[in-house]
Order: C-alpha cells, then sequence, then structure tokens
C-alpha cells in the first residue's frame, strides 16, 4: 500500500493529464473571451476593464491561495468544489443577452465569406466601423448621385440612432426611407422641419469629420427649443435643486443604461470565474511539488508545463474548426461562440474525474513566513532583478495588447476562427520546440544578450501586427513568440534563481508571474481599451512597438552599468582537493548535513 501511494510515475501521468485538459479547456476560452464581448456589444474600454480586472484578479488572490486548507481531505473538497463553480461562471456569461440584436450578424459576417456555410443575411452597414463610431468611407460616400434625382443619406444620423433621412435636392426637403416607419404620428412633422439642418449635417460632413458632434448638437437645439426655454426660465432654487439630484440620476442612469447592465454582470462572472481558476491551479500545482519534493523528485517537475501547452494548442485548433462550421446564432439571443465556453466546462468536468486520483501531500510542518513578501524583499535586493522585474512588467504591459485586441484586428481583416486558433496553436507549439534548445542557448549567448532580442522581436510583432495585411500572415508572426516569450522567461527565471534561497525558488518565479506580469497586463487592458476606442488598433499596437523599443536601449545602458556576475566554476569546486579540510569542518560547513542531524535529533 505504502509503495502505491508514493508512486511517482502514476502520480506524473495523473498530473501530466490534468494539465493536458485544463490547458485544453482554458485555451477554448480564454482567447476568445474579448472577442465574444465584443459580440455583446461592450465597446473597447468596457472591454478592457473587464480584462483588467481578470488579470488584477489573478495578480492579487494567488499569493492568498497560500492560506488554502491544509488536510488533504479539505484540499480535495476545494479543488473539486473550485472546478465546479469556473465551470459555472463560465456558463453564466452565456446567460448574458447581447445588447443589440444586430451586433452578432455584423461581426459574423465580417469573418465570412457571402458563400460561406451559415453566413447571415443581414450585413453591417458601410458607414459604421467596428466600434460603433462613423468611419472615413461613411462620410466620403455620404452622397450618391442618380440619374433621376441626387440625393444625399444622412449616415452621420445613424450613429446616434435616429431615423435615416434622404434629402430631396429639387424641392430641398427631406424624405424618409421606405423602410422606417415611425412610431407616433407627431414624430412627422418633427422630422420634417429637419431639413435646413440635415442639408448643412451632409454638406459639412464632407468637409470634416470632426463637425459631426457639433452639427448633432444644432440638431438637436432645433428640435427641442420649447425645452431649453422652459429650462432656462425656471428661477435660482430649481437650478440648485436639479443640481443636487443630478449625481443621484447619472448613477441610476448608469445602472439602468442596458450597455452598463452587461457590463457589470460580465464583469462579475468573469471575476468570480478567475478567483476560482487561480484557485485551482495553485491548490494542485502547490500539492503536486509537494508530493514529489516528499519523495525527492522535484527534478521532474520542471517539464511537466509542456504538457499544459500540448493541451492548449489541441483545444484551440479543435474549438476553432468546431466553431466555424456553426451558424452565427444557435438561438435568438446566444451566438456561437458561446460554444468556446460550453466546451470549457466540458473540459473541466472531465479534469475533475481526474482530480479524484490526484495525490496530494500536506507536510508535516508548514512554513508560516509570508513567503510573497520575503520573495519581494529578495528582488529588491538584487539590482540585476530589479531591471529584469521592470522588463516583466512591460512586457505584461504589451502582452496585453496582443490577448486582448488581436483578434479584433483579425476579424475586421475578415478572418475566420480557424485562423484564430491555429495563432494560438503556433505560438505554444513554437515556445515547446525551441525549449528543446535552451541549454545550448543559454551557453553561447549572454543573458543580456537573449532579453535584448526578445523585446527586440515583441516590439517587431506588435509592428507586422499595426500593419496585419491578411489574417494568414498572423501564423508567420506567432512564430517569433518563440523567442518574445519563451526565451525571455528562461533568462529571467535563471536570475532570479541565482538569488533565490533555498526554498524560495518557486515563490520568485510567482511573484514575477503573478504580481508582476499579471499586474502589467491589467494595466495595459485598462489603458489599451481607451487608445483602441480613440485612436485604433494600429496606433496601440505601434504605441506598444516604441514604448518596447525606448525601454530595451535603456536596459542595455543600465545593463552595462552593473557590476558583473562572477560565475562559478562548478567543475574547477569538484576536482578540488578534500583532503585540505577535515572532516569536521566539512560537516560544518555543509548546510544540508547539518540539517539532516536536526532533524534526526527531533
Amino acid at each position: 500500500a505504502m509503495s502505491e501511494q508514493w508512486d511517482v510515475g502514476r502520480a506524473l501521468a495523473l498530473s501530466g493529464l490534468f494539465r493536458l485538459l485544463q490547458g485544453a479547456g482554458k485555451a477554448c476560452a480564454a482567447p476568445f473571451l474579448t472577442l465574444y464581448l465584443r459580440h455583446l456589444g461592450l465597446p473597447a474600454p468596457l472591454v478592457g476593464v473587464v480584462a483588467g480586472a481578470k488579470h488584477l484578479a489573478a495578480a492579487l488572490w494567488a499569493p492568498l491561495c497560500s492560506r488554502c486548507p491544509k488536510g488533504r481531505r479539505k484540499r480535495r473538497l476545494l479543488v473539486a468544489g473550485s472546478l465546479l463553480g469556473s465551470a459555472g461562471a463560465s456558463l453564466l456569461l452565456t446567460l448574458i443577452p447581447p445588447a443589440g440584436g444586430d451586433v452578432g450578424y455584423k461581426y459574423c459576417n465580417a469573418s465570412r465569406q457571402p458563400g460561406d456555410r451559415g453566413a447571415a443575411t443581414t450585413v453591417a452597414g458601410p458607414g459604421t466601423s467596428s466600434y460603433g463610431v462613423p468611419s472615413a468611407g461613411a462620410i466620403t460616400n455620404a452622397k450618391a448621385v442618380s440619374k433621376e434625382t441626387t440625393k444625399t443619406t444622412a449616415d452621420v444620423l445613424m450613429a446616434s440612432r435616429k431615423p435615416t433621412l434622404t434629402i430631396n435636392w429639387e424641392t430641398r426637403e427631406p424624405e424618409m426611407l421606405s423602410s422606417y416607419r415611425p412610431p407616433l404620428r407627431g414624430l412627422e412633422k418633427e422630422t420634417s422641419s429637419l431639413g435646413p439642418a440635415a442639408v448643412d449635417l451632409a454638406d459639412n460632413a464632407e468637409e470634416s469629420p470632426y463637425t459631426i458632434e457639433s452639427n448633432e448638437l444644432s440638431l438637436f437645439k432645433t428640435t427641442l427649443p420649447t425645452v431649453a426655454d422652459a429650462y432656462m426660465s425656471g428661477n435660482l432654487s430649481d437650478h440648485r435643486k436639479d443640481a443636487q439630484d443630478f449625481s443621484f440620476k447619472a448613477v441610476q442612469n448608469i445602472f439602468q443604461d442596458r450597455e452598463h447592465q452587461i457590463f457589470l454582470m460580465v464583469l462579475g462572472a468573469v471575476v468570480l470565474w478567475e478567483l476560482l481558476a487561480t484557485s485551482v491551479e495553485w491548490t494542485v500545482d502547490e500539492s503536486l511539488y509537494e508530493f514529489l519534493d516528499f519523495v525527492d523528485a522535484t527534478d521532474r517537475y520542471g517539464k511537466l508545463w509542456i504538457w499544459n501547452y500540448l493541451g492548449a494548442s489541441v483545444g484551440a485548433c479543435s474549438i476553432a474548426v468546431f466553431v466555424d462550421q456553426l451558424n452565427c446564432f444557435l438561438s435568438s439571443t446566444i451566438t456561437r461562440l458561446a460554444v468556446h465556453f460550453y466546451s470549457y466546462s466540458l473540459l473541466i468536468t472531465l479534469s475533475l474525474l481526474v482530480s479524484v486520483f490526484f495525490p496530494i501531500h500536506v507536510p508535516k510542518k508548514t512554513d508560516r513566513v509570508n513567503k510573497t513578501t520575503k520573495a519581494l524583499a529578495l528582488l529588491w535586493s538584487d539590482s540585476r532583478a530589479i531591471l529584469y522585474t521592470i522588463t516583466v512588467f512591460f512586457t505584461g504591459v504589451a502582452g496585453s495588447a496582443v490577448h486582448n485586441f488581436l483578434f479584433w484586428q483579425m476579424q475586421d481583416r475578415g478572418s475566420s476562427e480557424l485562423y484564430m486558433g491555429l495563432s494560438v496553436a503556433v505560438g505554444l507549439l513554437a515556445e515547446i520546440l525551441l525549449y528543446f534548445f535552451k541549454g545550448k542557448l543559454l551557453r553561447t549567448f549572454s543573458s543580456s544578450k537573449i532579453v535584448a532580442v526578445s523585446l527586440s522581436l515583441l516590439a517587431v510583432q506588435l509592428l507586422c501586427y499595426s500593419f496585419l495585411w491578411t489574417a494568414w500572415s498572423v501564423l508567420l508572426i506567432q512564430i517569433l513568440s518563440a523567442f518574445s516569450s519563451g526565451a525571455l522567461w528562461w533568462v529571467v527565471n535563471m536570475t532570479v534563481d541565482d538569488i533565490a534561497t533555498p526554498g524560495m525558488e518557486r515563490s520568485l518565479h510567482a511573484v514575477l508571474q503573478g504580481l508582476c506580469y499579471s499586474g502589467g497586463a491589467s494595466l495595459g487592458s485598462v489603458a489599451g481599451g481607451f487608445v483602441v476606442k480613440h485612436f485604433g488598433l494600429a496606433v496601440l499596437y505601434r504605441a506598444c512597438c516604441v514604448c518596447l523599443v525606448l525601454w530595451l536601449f535603456l536596459f542595455l545602458i543600465v545593463q552595462s552599468k552593473l557590476p558583473q556576475q562572477k560565475k562559478i566554476n562548478y567543475s574547477r569546486l569538484l576536482a578540488a582537493d578534500s583532503s585540505d579540510m577535515s572532516d569536521s569542518d566539512e560537516n560544518e560547513r555543509d548546510w544540508l548535513v547539518k540539517a539532516m542531524k536536526d532533524e534526526s535529533f527531533n
């Protein structure tokens, strides 16, 4: 029974299968989350806030997971409950209806050809860009000339959800499109009075796109003069009363607005999902490492991440191929992207069955020291570690631009989900292949050179994304992820291992990946959403590229000023004559022997 309980091969096989299912499930849903939020009708800033909250929740929750229950049965219950909870939280997202019924059709048609199976019959209006802002094409194409009558279509009114008008230039009066029926008879008289204003709006729109907002304001003033006069004729006490009620009404309007309601529901579901998924990941990982440490087999822990990457590659490709064959909508309110979350829930449920047989070892003596605080102190004590920590933070900021909005860019280029799934798989497989040359690369090149190459290639990736010409070109660009992501983390982990005290290596890695990288990704997500709204996706990628290049130059300058590390020649130490020191001196200096003596004494 004892040999069966401590079967290392069985434990590693179960761990590999668990990581395979977890990686596949995560890759089915996580890369496509922001794309799903776009189909729900959320604008880029709100999507950025959701993504930022997701990264921040993971960064802050991971250190708190060390307070998880220490009992074996309690840990199993925590893992099972968190797995079921994360599956349920992901399904909550599929129950949220979109803000507008035509949003899913618009983006579904953007990635489909007219003859494709499952293409919707309605298409997005050519006068509206991907973010609900009137595009330049809407302004230049605002005047359509025919042989009988010259008409101008005021497409700008569509952006503010006003009925579309056509101007008859012979009668100089507006005409309502035949497909539009005003809900009230009184609206016909009001819209007929918009003739001169609508004509001026169409004329001014061709001169400058920035006059749209002011012209819409003038339209508002011409249609509601009596409301403005009545408001201005009020006494001062009414103004003060309105000013006091304004803040309450503003907050009330936020919660009553359909878009903000969807945002709050999505935010709650995503944060809950991330907290539960982080709990599972930390608890399972910690239990396995403690088990391998107890049986003195921690050297076999280092390559388990490959199973996670393989599962993610297979999961991303498989779900993309499957979803690409579906119709745009599964029902009246559920888009086909909901299948991503159904697949995630299925794979997580399968991993729950594996976790039942998972080995969980709880050490008798637990260290009460806060390892997160100790890891931060170790990083702060070394100048080279500080430099690499800042580098990780900047790569997190830049990486969030790729993870959050790359699929938006691909969708705008007419990409299908197949290329999106392949782009995820290509990046992960490239890291796995380069890993087999890790030892040779680290022996051939210095750490600073590898970091410089990694930052340079990440900047090149971002620049190429800003000039994305076709959807399949992403697959070529993603090959660079082998260096920009994989090789960079080799050097960072190797550097912090040099300053780590015994037992602190994993805590240092967790701080770098959790607090530093996820913290940077959280900040980059929020800022990136606002940049996309006001400047566009291309500007976001180019801005991140410029920031990385500037940091690269600063990194090389600071690196050259730091004192050179003294490398220890271990072969010379092993070849040294042990007769120079007595047995008593050797035992006193060997911390391992001393620790073993203390253990046997206790």
